[in-house]
């Protein structure tokens, strides 16, 4: 099949997505809406993939260039004529794609599409509605998120929850060693600094808890525009130089970190099946996660990790504190989290299932 993948981006996930498509088999063709602001990913597109230069691509989508940019999207189709077309988030790319009148179209939320950018305003409500009643089919990696598309309008027969998953020969456990053997205790969190994440909260909690411990550090991988505030929480609260920064990592270099750690912590306001966490847990390393519904899908209490109050610091540091006097049972946190990336978040399976809906897609399409 012709494959137009349409995105916002460039990303880690963009690039797992394009090189399952190509590798299934499917010539894809790759249009970006805005482009990167911020470099998050190393590695060149994947091979025997077509990027295609329209008038987006440059600049953050704008309401006022919906219609514009819908317009040069329908030059692009008739040009490509793609048997299906993967879009996603909704409101701007899955948007752009109904609205240009080709179908099939399937529409893949991000998680804070449905978590967050819904509730922006009536333009981003409008979109939701408008763009999950037309689509072909739906895809998203958490059940909360799949439960909201139906509520929007979406045919619940024509869904699949699908979680992005990792590769679990990349992330895994570190052979030979027992984290109960280190010294000294280390958080860890690879979220992007923006408000949704939540890093503040952790910023807040980590003062409370390591002016008080000597033995506690945080690295912190990524960067974003709370960077001065994150610092700035550091620097009152005395601790900054328990605090390392590694900035933007590779994904070939990212077991190292998670290996580093003995908690990995995510006080992510918004999300759907947090890739991240998937990691972690693929790495065999405990997890303390916001109790937004979607972590709630993948950590449980006291078997696999803990979870706190969403934007209660004091209650993460309680948490972190709790880890802490555990020490004992990290290995067997860790090890559980292994067992259910191993059930549920194995990429490689998960990709040919998205391969699946393809080819169901296509044969509902050619009736």
């Amino acid at each position: 099949m012709r494959i137009l993948y349409f995105s916002l981006g460039y990303s880690t996930h963009d690039y797992r997505f394009l090189k399952a498509i190509s590798d299934g088999g499917h010539e894809v063709f790759f249009v970006q809406l805005e482009g990167n602001q911020r470099q998050v990913e190393s590695r060149l597109v994947p091979e025997n993939v077509n990027q295609v230069i329209w008038q987006g691509g440059r600049e953050p989508f704008r309401w006022s260039t919906l219609f514009s940019l819908t317009r040069d999207f329908k030059r692009l189709v008739k040009e490509i004529q793609p048997d299906l077309i993967h879009a996603g988030p909704i409101q701007t790319c899955a948007c752009i794609a109904i609205l240009s009148g080709f179908r099939p179209v399937l529409t893949m939320s991000w998680g804070f599409d449905l978590m967050d950018d819904v509730h922006k305003g009536w333009p981003w409500a409008w979109a939701t509605k408008y763009t999950l009643s037309r689509s072909s089919f739906f895809i998203s990696d958490a059940n909360v998120t799949r439960d909201k598309a139906v509520v929007y309008g979406m045919d619940p027969k024509r869904t699949m929850v699908f979680p992005w998953g990792v590769d679990l020969e990349h992330f895994r456990t570190k052979h030979g060693e027992d984290r109960r053997q280190k010294e000294g205790f280390t958080l860890f969190c690879n979220r992007s600094w923006e408000e949704r994440y939540g890093v503040d909260v952790l910023a807040r909690a980590f003062v409370q808890v390591a002016q008080n411990r000597d033995d506690l550090r945080l690295i912190l991988l990524n960067g974003g525009s709370q960077s001065a505030k994150l610092r700035q929480i550091f620097q009152r609260g005395g601790v900054e130089e328990y605090v390392a920064y590694g900035g933007q990592i590779s994904q070939n270099d990212l077991p190292y970190w998670y290996h580093q750690a003995d908690l990995y912590i995510s006080p992510s306001h918004v999300d759907g099946s947090s890739v991240s966490l998937l990691e972690a847990l693929a790495c065999g390393l405990p997890c303390l996660v916001s109790d937004i519904p979607a972590n709630k899908e993948w950590v449980i209490e006291n078997v696999n990790g803990w979870l706190f109050k969403d934007g209660d610091a004091e209650q993460l540091a309680e948490k972190i504190l709790t880890a802490l006097n555990q020490r004992e049972r990290l290995f067997e946190l860790g090890q559980a989290g292994r067992r259910s990336a191993e059930k549920r978040a194995d990429w490689k399976k998960n990709a040919e299932a998205l391969m699946n809906v393809y080819r169901e897609i296509h044969l509902a399409s050619a009736k």
